[in-house]
This record gives structure tokens, sequence and C-alpha cells, in this order.
């Protein structure tokens, strides 16, 4: 039998389960994410928001949507939730050696440059998400190093989710994440976890030695970032954002980007019309002029 306290636990569970997010609440929530962070939330997404919100809800113990928008928008709730709606929120699907043409630019086209005028490489892998992207920039710059060892590099991953930040921190991942990755290479730079109920693999520590990651909201007027980058990766976080706030975003990331450093920006995003610092070389791979 349950007891009263699980009766009531179940009770408040099904309430919740069954309100709905108002559309008053729904607009009040997609202005603030604008406002805040440049994410687009027209009301086509209001379900899906709905969905995200709820386990956030549940387990905050409350009992509505509005009681939740109440709470978010109160002083305390600024202070103390805004991070845990940001990661509530937040969509944050990567793989490793995602859309490899950048990875084979990036080591047939960039790093021969480098090693020829011995410059020390900086890149900026802007909205990194789990690791997955600059791990695998760091996998390519480490190969590259082993074939000329007087190379050096850095790189710098960032994101708006603390969440994801510090998943890329531990570099755990599990196994079918690497799993189209050749085999030579998962085994030079991965550790297999013993576990084969959950089976899971983690970076090796030369890859993390050198790599940085830091927090940073691209809708920020100024980047607590103090140093400028040959390259930066924008992949797959400008389709969050609308055309105008798109051109913001990029000509702020292209003030931290050297003259003749390269950009480069996900297969489903476009700069077409906009008046960036940016010259087109190939489909999605830019230079700064």
């Amino acid at each position: 039998m349950l007891e009263n306290k699980d009766l009531n636990t179940n009770k408040k569970e099904l309430e919740c389960f069954k309100a709905e997010l108002s559309d008053a609440d729904f607009l009040a929530f997609s202005e603030f994410i604008y406002s805040e962070f440049g994410i687009k939330m027209p009301p086509i997404k209001r379900i899906m928001l709905q969905g995200r919100l709820l386990k956030r809800i549940r387990e905050l113990n409350m009992l509505s949507y509005k009681e939740y928008k109440e709470y978010f928008f109160s002083p305390e709730g600024q202070k103390k939730e805004i991070f845990n709606f940001l990661n509530v929120i937040t969509t944050n699907k990567t793989d490793f050696f995602r859309e490899p043409i950048h990875f084979d630019f990036l080591r047939d086209q960039i790093l021969p440059q480098y090693i020829k005028n011995n410059e020390a490489l900086k890149v900026w892998s802007a909205g990194c998400s789990s690791g997955e992207e600059p791990y695998t920039i760091s996998i390519v710059l480490n190969e590259f190093k082993a074939e000329n060892p007087t190379f050096r590099f850095s790189i710098l991953g960032s994101d708006i989710s603390n969440r994801v930040l510090s998943n890329a921190a531990k570099g755990v991942y599990a196994e079918n994440k690497v799993g189209l990755m050749p085999m030579s290479l998962k085994k030079k730079y991965f550790l297999k976890s013993k576990d084969r109920a959950n089976p899971s693999v983690r970076v090796k520590p030369e890859l993390q030695s050198f790599l940085s990651l830091k927090y940073v909201n691209l809708m920020d007027g100024q980047y607590d970032v103090n140093e400028t980058f040959d390259v930066i990766f924008c992949r797959n976080v400008l389709i969050y954002f609308d055309r105008a706030t798109q051109e913001k975003v990029i000509s702020k990331l292209c003030n931290y980007l050297k003259p003749g450093g390269y950009f480069f920006i996900g297969h489903s995003e476009s700069l077409s019309g906009m008046n960036v610092p940016l010259k087109h070389i190939k489909p999605t791979i830019f230079i700064k002029e």
C-alpha cells in the first residue's frame, strides 16, 4: 500500500501532468528567452517548452507552470533558477567528427601554414555543448603535432549551459558516440570503461590538456575572453537565433578572430546578405578580411 506521503506526491505529479502552459505564461518565458539568450521560441514550440519545464517543476515539487513562472520571475528565482532553467531549455546535440569536411580543411589547408611560420594556433569552439567538437579538434591537432613536434596549439570551448560544460570537463561518453571513429584513434585517445552494463569511453588526458572550458553567453555585449583566435568554430548555433541576432553574434565573434583567421558555420546555416567582415571561400567556410 502507498503511504499518505506517496499518495500526495503522486497526486501532485498527476495534477502537474494534466496542467498546460498557458499562452500568457508561454509568452512571458519566450520573451525572456529571446531577450536574454537570443533563442527563438515561436508559438509552435510551446508544447516542447511545456514538456521540458515539466521535469524541473516536478523536481521543485510545484503544482503548475503558473507557480513555476511566479517563482522564476521573482528576485529569489532569478538568482537561484536561471542556470537550471537554461539547462532545461537548451538543445545540445553533437557528435565527434560531425561535418567532417571542416576537419579535413583544418588539417590539410590551415595547419600547414602555422607549422611553416612556427606560430601557435588558437582555436575557439563557440557553442561547444558536451565537448565532442573541441575534443575532435584536439584529436586533429594532436595527430598533426605527432608528425610536427614543434607545432603548438590551444583550444577554448565555450557554451551557455554549465551542465554541458561540466560533462565536457569530465570527457565521458557513451561508447556508441565513437562507434564510427577509426579504431586507431579510439585506442589512441580514449579509455574504455569496464562496466559492460553501461559501456562508455573517457578521453585521455592529452586531449584535455590543450583544452580550456568557459561559460559564454553569445548574447552578451562583450565576451569574457581575453585573446584572439586563428580559427573559430560556431556551428549549428546560429539556427537558434533570428537573422538580426545572427548578424550581431557573428560580428562580435569576428572581434576575437585575427585578420586572415578562419570561421566555420554549420551546413544548415548561411551568412548570405550579412554585413560581417568575412569572405566566403568554401561552403560554410570563411576567412576574415
